[in-house]
């Protein structure tokens, strides 16, 4: 493993251990997951992760551990899972069941992920084991989505596990043996995030000099751009008044329609030649969203970040914690999502990253959520009055044409579909669209469970009942998201807070730095006639043309916390003006701003803002020259 390059989890480790007579086992540090996949979107309600059988219908394989068995004797079963359909009918054979074996018997005929609508110990009975190892097998039965967060084997029957989250979280810890967190060094500067944005400001520091850790808490970096979400990057680069940022973007690709599209504008270009003798090989490229795993390069992303000597890359790792003094952060906190193995990772200088404003929000940074009134920020296109209604997080899928028909399940437990509700596609992108009501954050999990419901039972219908479905009886589906694809939750306060009419007019800043190409593109919720009392699983857009516009650095770092960067889609703009900063070749350019600024602020001993203050004209020479291949520190 390359020198300074760090990952956090632990994949063959289980974390089991015995405090007095209980034996608590982490579902997600099963030694293998067989085809369960891990879950970390709701870490910040539950305070940990969870496997998840993700099989579109179809039983995923067994995911399977060991466990050490102290004393013989009789155990009561407790698994920590939910009945995820309940909260809209739980009265229907529930989606999401699984059974736990124990060495290949079936010792108890519970059959989990079958009651109560919210996370909570289901009761698995009592069941005798012998002293030695116990092989642990957890039992998909249906292919939908069932869940588990944890399992407790107690020899104390009357015991019962706590589920108040910071009695549960106390719990974990003492079971688990976790005292202290794991030191992880200083840094010049902490990036958390790595989607887009943050692999580029990670990238752009560390070319530039700077000692950088990167967290990010999935296995895969990309964030939207990862075949986790499959989201195709958006936006020009390469424009003025600094035509050389987006380098960056550029060298890590990938090569996509956006890309092409440049090309193909000066196609005479050695660069432009290159791309598109690429794309006419590969035309699989055309497709933009919702499209091939390879489209979205997760190797290529990776290898881009371990090839940087300055760069220690931190996966699986959620953070949660800030250490604060005054308006300074000095460290962020982050926990494993696969051991639940706690770090601290310090710094001078830090960028949010994540999307969620998830450290600004930690570190008390000014922020805000959903529209602005239009008495507040004078914008032709804002509400008369403000609300907390944001752009929604895409669950996208396809499905494959088969040469022999493919099955499907009925799904009682999913939206019910009529022909005339129904949507005839073999194929779903951005605009299958949940959530814009809800709480981005904390109700991320019944956002993603209701567009899954929307999925499957469109499928369903089309497969099973529809008029029409001899034109489907050989369409598998063959992918669909499960990582969801969020668009708007927080956004952090700058300096400086972009408008709808600074893009419109072409307002100009002195510090003007990245730029935005992609129209005010915003998404609202599009109810289907016949479901109306279902919550919205669809989107309509709004769009207006702005040209290119550049916005200003100080759009880039936070207004009350010294030391915090932000880029991505939580940097200082209004909703409106979000709907266009928000892609992520643009936020990608973002990124490589804030790299060259942190490295000013480290060269000078400086903040953010003393950048702007005393060092713009240092600022605009790099963005000047681009932080390119060749760069050198």
């Amino acid at each position: 493993m390359k020198k300074g390059i760090m990952f956090l989890a632990a994949i063959c480790f289980i974390h089991i251990n015995i405090f007095a007579e209980h034996i608590f086992i982490e579902a997600e540090s099963f030694n293998d997951r067989g085809g369960w996949v891990v879950d970390q979107q709701s870490m910040d309600v539950m305070g940990s992760s969870y496997l998840m059988a993700h099989g579109l219908g179809v039983p995923v394989q067994d995911a399977k551990t060991t466990v050490e068995i102290h004393e013989k004797g009789d155990y009561k079963v407790w698994v920590r899972t939910r009945n995820w359909a309940a909260p809209w009918n739980s009265k229907v054979d529930p989606p999401g069941k699984f059974q736990l074996l124990f060495n290949n018997n079936l010792l108890t005929k519970t059959i989990f992920g079958t009651e109560g609508e919210d996370w909570h110990w289901q009761d698995g009975g009592i069941v005798s084991l012998e002293k030695g190892t116990l092989d642990l097998t957890l039992h998909d039965m249906t292919g939908f989505n069932g869940r588990c967060d944890a399992i407790l084997l107690t020899k104390d029957l009357e015991f019962s596990p706590p589920n108040n989250p910071k009695a549960l979280s106390l719990f974990r810890k003492n079971i688990l043996g976790f005292s202290k967190p794991v030191q992880q060094g200083k840094y010049d500067l902490v990036v958390v995030g790595g989607g887009i944005a943050g692999i580029t400001t990670a990238v752009s520091a560390a070319r530039l000099g700077c000692k950088v850790a990167l967290i990010q808490n999935r296995p895969v970096l990309g964030g939207n751009n990862s075949s986790e979400v499959r989201v195709g990057l958006s936006g020009l680069i390469f424009k003025d008044p600094y035509p050389n940022l987006g380098k960056l973007v550029d060298e890590m690709g990938p090569i996509g329609y956006w890309t092409l599209y440049e090309a193909e504008q000066n196609p005479t270009t050695e660069r432009s030649k290159r791309i598109i003798e690429i794309v006419k090989k590969e035309p699989r490229r055309k497709i933009h969203n919702a499209g091939p795993k390879i489209n979205y390069e997760d190797e290529g992303k990776m290898a881009f970040v371990l090839n940087e000597k300055n760069i220690d890359l931190f996966l699986n790792t959620h953070i949660y914690d800030v250490i604060k003094k005054r308006n300074k952060i000095i460290a962020v906190v982050g926990k494993d999502i696969l051991t639940g193995k706690e770090s601290i990772f310090k710094g001078k200088l830090f960028a949010d990253c994540t999307g969620d404003a998830t450290v600004g929000f930690l570190a008390g940074a000014d922020f805000r959520v959903g529209r602005e009134s239009k008495q507040e920020t004078g914008e032709k296109s804002a509400p008369e009055i403000g609300d907390n209604l944001v752009m929604g997080t895409s669950i996208q899928w396809y499905s494959d044409l088969l040469e022999e028909p493919s099955l499907f399940p009925e799904t009682p437990w999913a939206i019910q579909f009529s022909e005339e509700t129904s949507q005839k596609l073999t194929r779903g992108e951005w605009n299958w669209e949940a959530g814009m009501t809800q709480d981005q954050v904390y109700d991320i999990e019944r956002i993603r469970d209701h567009a899954l419901r929307a999925v499957f039972g469109n499928w369903s219908y089309l497969k099973n009942q529809s008029e029409e479905k001899d034109e489907y009886k050989n369409n598998k589906l063959s992918w669909v998201a499960y990582i969801g694809g969020k668009r708007e939750s927080r956004r952090l306060i700058g300096d400086v807070v972009i408008a709808e009419q600074d893009m419109i007019n072409n307002i100009p800043y002195e510090d003007a730095s990245y730029t935005t190409t992609w129209p005010i593109d915003l998404h609202y919720p599009l109810v289907v006639e016949g479901l109306e009392n279902e919550d919205h699983f669809l989107s309509r857009a709004e769009q207006q043309g702005i040209g290119s516009y550049a916005l200003p650095y100080r759009t880039l770092y936070s207004r009350n916390i010294d030391n915090l960067f932000m880029a991505g889609r939580n940097v200082s703009v209004t909703h409106i003006a979000l709907g266009s900063v928000r892609v992520q070749r643009t936020t990608g350019m973002m990124g490589e701003v804030v790299g060259m600024a942190a490295s000013l602020a480290l060269k000078y001993n400086t903040t953010p803002r003393g950048v702007y203050k005393s060092y713009l004209g240092e600022l605009k020479t790099l963005m000047k020259n681009g932080i390119g291949a060749k760069a050198k520190k």
